[in-house]
């Protein structure tokens, strides 16, 4: 099964996409297996940017979403919000379109005519606290100026039906159209543009917002609740009611040395989510610990996998591995805690999800095997699903998902769908 978007999904799932997002068409399949229907809850308590809740929604389910990234929430809140009258976001986007090219124009900035490096007018750009958050060479001074000024308008024309759709249509284009990142899947730097047209992009980009509003408008006029939060997995209790949920599907995150927090940091940092270093550790604080960046002293989730057996023997493998190959960077001295603390975070996870699932609530989890940095295996799915069990869940199976190609052994990787039951 592939984990690319097929072209027939398109529909509101592209609103927003983090680049590591697993298919709706897988949530479909274990929708329909689960015999999921609008009388069931169901849960994403690592909802990304909002597969699962879109697609719930779609097929008439009520269902919940937790994220702990900013974007990630903010993308999944808007993404399920189709309360947008159409002609009414028309009406705004040219509104928009208007104020932001009689701005430009005033600047010598006219989209339609770039000017010349040496004919730059003065540019506006991000506060010093925030501009240091962002990856060097993330975004060209020039298309910088031009969203800046964008965002000005989106703020003196602030309408409250219309503004956060707005937001996330530029948040959809700024890594790669306006922005100079590249996604492989690890973020990095590709080519530097001189200048962009942002306002004209901006403009595409509401106008599949608004012809997707017409759609999923017009296949029903009575669509389920879903109910967003920002919070950390690791404490769904204290977000849920108890006995609320009948299904889990999810995607959580995997111990692969990937700050997840750095994929949309330009977005999290252009939409004001992050202003300053300060902001950005409470964010990673809010995570399961899925790498070395986002570990900190104060972290105690170890302790919930002092006693497993496998777990502990995968991280001493690793510092074993570390020792003998005489890696002593704090980087890799920090990673065999970082997968204690990862597994500690999920065990956590599933002790503090048990009070809010009906008796026989069923759950999925989408993860993968990692070929660690120092090429010792780990089987995340093998794993959380003998910490599931700990915790009193039943495991149902471990269902083949796709294979991917490890870039650092060369090896095929699994990746696995853990099948559980809660007994109550």
């Amino acid at each position: 099964m592939s984990n690319s978007l097929l072209p027939s999904d398109r529909a509101v799932h592209n609103w927003f996409r983090f680049v590591l997002s697993f298919p709706p068409h897988l949530v479909r399949e274990w929708l329909a297996r689960f015999s999921a229907g609008p009388k069931s809850v169901l849960l994403d308590p690592f909802c990304g940017t909002g597969t699962t809740l879109v697609e719930a929604k779609l097929h008439g389910i009520p269902s919940l979403g937790i994220e702990a990234t900013p974007v990630g929430h903010f993308a999944s809140s808007v993404k399920v919000d189709w309360s947008p009258d159409p002609a009414g976001l028309t009406r705004y986007k040219e509104e928009v379109v208007a104020k932001t090219k009689q701005r430009l124009k005033e600047q010598g900035l006219e989209n339609q005519l770039p000017p010349t490096r040496n004919h730059l007018p003065s540019l506006k750009e991000l506060p010093q606290d925030a501009a240091k958050l962002l990856i060097k060479g993330a975004i060209s001074p020039l298309p910088l100026h031009r969203t800046l000024v964008l965002l000005e308008t989106l703020k003196d024309l602030y309408e409250v039906e219309y503004h956060r759709h707005a937001l996330l249509s530029l948040a959809r284009i700024l890594p790669s159209k306006i922005g100079n990142l590249k996604f492989g899947p690890e973020v990095g730097i590709s080519r530097a543009k001189f200048d962009v047209p942002v306002l004209d992009l901006w403009e595409e980009s509401m106008q599949s917002v608004i012809l997707d509003l017409h759609d999923v408008r017009q296949r029903s006029s009575r669509y389920p609740e879903v109910i967003v939060h920002k919070g950390d997995a690791r404490q769904v209790n204290l977000l849920l009611e108890e006995d609320s949920v009948d299904y889990v599907i999810t995607s959580p995150p995997y111990p692969n040395e990937k700050d997840y927090t750095r994929t949309t940091r330009l977005e999290a940092v252009l939409l004001g989510f992050l202003s300053n270093y300060s902001d950005l550790r409470l964010n990673k604080k809010m995570l399961v610990r899925s790498n070395t960046r986002g570990i900190y002293v104060e972290d105690t989730d170890d302790i919930w996998v002092a006693n497993n057996a496998e777990v502990q023997e995968v991280a001493s493998k690793i510092e074993n591995r570390r020792i003998e190959l005489g890696k002593t960077s704090g980087f890799e001295r920090a990673y065999h805690r970082a997968v204690l603390l990862y597994f500690g975070g999920m065990a956590r996870h599933f002790a503090m999800l048990k009070s809010t699932l009906r008796p026989g609530a069923r759950l999925a989890y989408v993860v993968g095997e990692q070929a660690s940095y120092l090429r010792i295996k780990i089987h995340t799915g093998h794993l959380l699903a003998q910490l599931a069990e700990e915790q009193g869940f039943q495991l149902k199976d471990i269902d083949l998902f796709r294979t991917r190609l490890s870039t650092t052994t060369g090896e095929h990787l699994r990746e696995e769908v853990v099948l559980l039951q809660w007994p109550g």
